[in-house]
């Protein structure tokens, strides 16, 4: 029997451990198996195989029963998935349902997921910019939270390698704010965007439109068609998994790279516990994983371990990994961990019309838009609030048909498009600053559906907030009004934090392990094997997507945790 026992634990032993395959687990496991390391890759839903398992992508939309709406019974059943933008009848199977893994909301928070391998990578809206040092200078400059333990010459080469792995379209802008990367050819404005640049070009010097940069691929290069990846066609129904590989998920890409080597073990339907911490070594020596079909615990090892199921996901674990030495979660000796949690500020936007251009409009589709950089705060103080926003932009031509009558004539109505002005959109995206007050924690007695401690969220919105709403309203509004755009309006739509899926912190970096959990290799301070490289760890949230900072973060820590180890020092 002890022969046995022996046999068991090596056969569940490995070199690393990755907790999540979303964008962060997936490149966490390309890393770590490209370098030899036997990986075991967990996640707590199901498997989805690339082009197998997206059951939706070559519908029609009469190929719907309810033309892509969602059903009011779904809609009633998932107050909170249903708020988000994706959630709709072609691609609800990829997003975690209400009742599957429910919280508490000390205040309103949307907390969406994707539990599948592959995670929100699915999902997610694909934009990718990188941050500039400002963004990581931005805490010390202003006092408000910690030093970011790390810059932008620290992350800009791991920025190049993850860009030409994964795809990014884009132009070489020259903006300080808003560096360059390693681009493939850009996506076009439409000539109101074009127009909008122009006027904004000689109205400021330190404003600019340009066109998004994202996770698509305009021209494969050998190392996406190594992939199995091809261009993207520009359906712009990315939501139900790319067939063609077009924009990077893990599921079309890190994850079968990874499985290529030989050194990948995926284990689907496993929900992790907590991260075993052993005393006398002082350090991590596995994974507490309950299995979701059977709800078994099993235990497994390994030298080295990445947590990356997501911002809020992986402070539920480190808080659930307690022990004689960390009683209040793992490497939790400064008592913040679940602390200092951020997010993104959606809240506002601004639309008008254009009366101009009236002799043309777009043909066919775009998977991206316009882009103003941030230009507030960038340099120095300026305004009566901390920190900035960046802005969508985008135009398009007014159409109508026409719905009266009946029969043939209805038909004919509706066959014949009537166009009218361009209308003209932005969305701000504003950072929002760390406070203590922003936390997670364990509730102490209700328990999900596997007997785990269900997560206590308080997150809102604050005064700073409200102050860079009216700012940005007042500011695009202005530079709408310059453009010699009409009918200009603002509005507040009030969404809940959380709804914007960028929520970031509570496992923050930084330089002094009294005010933070991580150095600045994403290692935790009091655990050396443990790393955490998702939206967690981040010590700020500058006004960028965040994913490909994930993506980077994650590389650069792999390359750090492999060459610790093989000097024997984790």
């Amino acid at each position: 029997m002890a022969n046995f026992n022996i046999d068991s634990k090596k056969a569940r032993t490995y070199d690393a451990i990755v907790i999540g395959s979303g964008i962060s687990g997936g490149w966490s496991a390309k890393e770590l198996t490209e370098r030899g390391l036997k990986t075991l890759v967990l996640e707590r839903g199901r498997d989805v195989q690339h082009i197998k398992d997206y059951p939706t992508t070559n519908m029609m939309p009469w190929e719907f029963e309810h033309r892509e709406r969602l059903p009011k019974e779904i809609a009633d059943a998932n107050p909170i998935a249903a708020r988000c933008y994706n959630f709709k009848e072609s691609s609800m199977h990829f997003f975690a349902k209400d009742n599957e893994h429910p919280y508490i909301q000390e205040k309103p928070f949307d907390w969406l997921r994707g539990y599948q391998v592959g995670g929100k990578s699915l999902l997610w809206a694909r934009q990718t910019q990188r941050w500039s040092k400002y963004d990581f200078e931005g805490p010390a400059r202003d006092q408000f939270a910690v030093e970011w333990p790390i810059g932008y010459d620290d992350i800009a080469p791991w920025y190049s390698h993850v860009e030409k792995f994964a795809g990014i379209t884009g132009n070489k802008d020259g903006i300080d704010a808003l560096p360059d990367g390693e681009f493939l050819p850009p996506h076009e404005l439409n000539c109101v965007e074009k127009y909008f640049k122009e006027q904004v070009s000689k109205q400021y010097k330190d404003r600019h439109i340009i066109i998004g940069r994202a996770a698509h691929i305009t021209e494969p290069q050998q190392i996406h068609l190594d992939q199995g990846r091809a261009k993207c066609q520009h359906r712009t129904i990315c939501e139900r998994g790319c067939p063609f590989g077009g924009y990077f998920s893990s599921n079309s890409s890190t994850i079968p790279w990874a499985a290529k080597t030989g050194n990948m073990t995926l284990r689907p339907h496993s929900v992790v516990h907590s991260i075993i911490y052993d005393d006398k070594k002082q350090k991590a020596s596995g994974v507490r994983v309950i299995d979701a079909n059977t709800k078994q615990m099993i235990e497994f090892y390994a030298d080295i371990i990445f947590l990356n199921a997501a911002a809020l996901n992986s402070n539920l674990v480190l808080l659930n990994s307690t022990s004689s030495r960390f009683p209040n979660g793992l490497g939790n000796d400064s008592g913040l961990l679940g602390k200092y949690i951020a997010f993104h500020n959606y809240r506002a936007t601004v639309s008008g019309q254009y009366e101009g251009f009236l002799d043309s409009t777009t043909d066919g589709k775009r998977p991206n838009g316009g882009y103003i950089p941030r230009f507030r705060n960038v340099y120095k103080q300026e305004t009566d609030f901390l920190r900035g926003y960046a802005a969508g932009f985008s135009a398009y031509r007014m159409t109508s048909n026409d719905r009266d009558g009946l029969g043939e004539s209805l038909k004919a109505g509706l066959h014949e498009t009537k166009y009218g002005n361009w209308g003209v959109g932005s969305h701000m995206m504003g950072e929002t600053i760390p406070k203590e007050s922003n936390y997670v924690a364990l509730d102490q007695n209700e328990k999900d559906p596997f007997g785990m401690p269900k997560l206590r969220i308080s997150v809102d919105y604050d005064d700073n907030d409200e102050k860079m709403i009216k700012d940005y309203m007042e500011q695009v509004s202005e530079m709408f009004t310059k453009a010699g755009f009409t009918n200009v309006r603002t509005n507040d739509n009030h969404r809940n934090p959380g709804n914007d899926i960028h929520e970031m912190g509570g496992v923050r970096m930084g330089k002094d392990p009294k005010t933070s959990l991580l150095n600045k290799w994403n290692q935790l301070h009091h655990c050396k094997n443990v790393f955490v490289t998702d939206g967690a760890s981040m010590t700020s949230t500058a006004t960028q997507n965040p994913s490909l900072t994930y993506m980077a973060l994650s590389a650069r820590a792999v390359d750090y945790a492999v060459k610790q180890r093989k000097a024997k020092n984790l």
